[in-house]
């Protein structure tokens, strides 16, 4: 109980400090006469055709819209955002009546679905600056990413309704293997069905090949999946999609 309380602590504190962050750099997107600039309501305009995939293989965050996407990130709307979609989710469970076979399936990403890259992140200028693997393996070597706390609530509820979870991820497994399995459990994922990183197997093909494949086998031991949910256009498409699939909101990167 006491450690609950200091895991659950400590989260408060790590996003009370981003949002105290957030507010003592926050560039006001208002003119002297009140009115919203042009550049904001682009950075409106860019993040919603971002999230519908009209806008594919961006590479950086317009430099404009930095104060932008960090106020989303960090101001609270990324959460609102999250519980909405998480909402919709959880009352589609609900008119699914899971088989007693154990069959039934649910897919879920890691990074930016179940567990947060903000820090890191925020350090990358929200996703201005260009990707850099070799800075992302070090943090993600940390395994200090905090769980988002919907995906968290969303995961356990799939867990205790009699769903078999996979947790799929483009990390890959020789090097993040057990700092990942550390991290999710630390984080309150525990009772998954399985967690499938990136072999070399899979080394160079894309997200969405690698996912597709990766599917095709769950379903070819026989399970259902019911729902299929990330962060990333790449999670949600090519084959063996699942019934539905569930994008959650991610302006800071894209991968193919």
């Amino acid at each position: 109980m006491i450690k609950e309380m200091i895991h659950g602590l400590r989260e408060m504190l790590i996003f009370l400090f981003l949002a105290i962050f957030s507010k003592a750099t926050e560039v006001k997107a208002y003119t002297r006469g009140g009115l919203i600039q042009e550049g904001a309501a682009y950075c409106l305009s860019w993040r919603l055709a971002v999230e519908a995939n009209n806008v594919r293989a961006w590479r950086t965050v317009p430099s404009q819209c930095l104060r932008y996407v960090e106020t989303y990130m960090l101001g609270g709307q990324y959460e609102r955002d999250l519980d909405l979609i998480v909402g919709q989710i959880l009352s589609y469970v609900n008119e699914i009546a899971p088989s007693s076979d154990g069959m039934d399936a649910w897919i879920l990403d890691v990074d930016d679905t179940c567990i947060s890259n903000v820090l890191y992140y925020r350090g990358k200028r929200f996703g201005c600056d260009p990707y850099d693997p070799a800075g992302f393996k070090a943090w993600a070597l940390k395994g200090g990413c905090p769980a988002i706390p919907s995906v968290l609530r969303l995961f356990s509820y799939l867990v205790q309704s009699g769903f078999k979870v996979f947790l799929v991820t483009g990390r890959d497994q020789e090097t993040l293997g057990q700092v990942t399995i550390d991290n999710l459990h630390y984080e309150g994922f525990i009772g998954y069905n399985r967690l499938i990183l990136r072999t070399a197997e899979f080394k160079g093909k894309s997200a969405v090949a690698y996912k597709s494949e990766i599917r095709r086998q769950i379903e070819e031991e026989g399970y259902r999946i019911w729902g299929n949910v990330g962060d990333q256009w790449s999670d949600l498409q090519g084959e063996c999609l699942g019934n539905r699939t569930f994008k959650l909101p991610n302006p800071m990167y894209f991968v193919p």
